[in-house]
């Protein structure tokens, strides 16, 4: 684009040039009073070369945004203005931090640090959560749809709303004091759950156990 406005603006006469040869005659007496279709020739000139000069800049202004995202990238969701979405934010510290509906859907959360975390809402469909550390977040109404929550610690957590699917997996993970009410759980993910619960939850007084149904 600044190519093609520099190749247009170079097809405007150079006023200053216009008395120049090749024989190299000296140009034309100071005090020589110009026609009027010269005077307006001159003023035609100079409108152009503002106009060529005002695309220009416009033209490089918007080569420097196509070629560095981030100075055209504003916002990101609660969390800054940083992109949490299709990341690998594998052992990344967000503990303690208010996250609320923040989309981390298809990341890579590998032993990231959530501890304290404020995730109401918060979206990790078919995220990796492996070894992650979710003790004692705020849960309530967050998605887990086919995320790989294994080996993650969900001690003294709060899911109460949180959305699974049946390909959401908690194999492997810490869910003492965690409260599952109105969880939907598959039978059998039930059922493993139910072997490992134990506790109760500090901010509900909800047993573990409880939550889960557990016979």
């Amino acid at each position: 684009m600044a190519l093609l406005n520099v190749s247009m603006c170079s097809k405007f006469p150079n006023p200053s040039r216009q008395h120049l040869s090749l024989s190299g005659s000296p140009p034309p007496p100071p005090h020589v009073l110009k026609t009027p279709p010269e005077a307006s020739r001159n003023l035609v000139v100079q409108i152009g070369d503002s106009v060529c000069k005002a695309g220009l800049i416009a033209a490089l202004s918007a080569s420097l945004l196509s070629a560095s995202p981030a100075l055209a990238y504003i916002g990101g969701g609660p969390y800054g203005s940083e992109v949490t979405r299709g990341q690998d934010l594998s052992g990344k510290d967000f503990s303690g931090l208010t996250l609320v509906k923040q989309d981390f859907k298809t990341s890579i959360l590998r032993q990231a640090n959530f501890h304290g975390a404020k995730l109401l809402g918060a979206s990790f469909f078919d995220a990796d959560l492996t070894g992650a550390d979710l003790s004692d977040a705020d849960l309530r109404g967050a998605d887990f749809s086919l995320a790989n929550v294994t080996k993650v610690n969900l001690s003294n957590a709060n899911l109460e709303g949180a959305f699974t699917t049946g390909n959401t997996s908690f194999k492997g993970s810490t869910i003492t004091g965690a409260d599952f009410t109105d969880v939907p759980l598959r039978d059998d993910q039930r059922e493993y759950l139910c072997k490992i619960a134990e506790g109760v939850n500090p901010t509900t007084g909800n047993e573990t156990r409880d939550t889960l149904f557990c016979k």
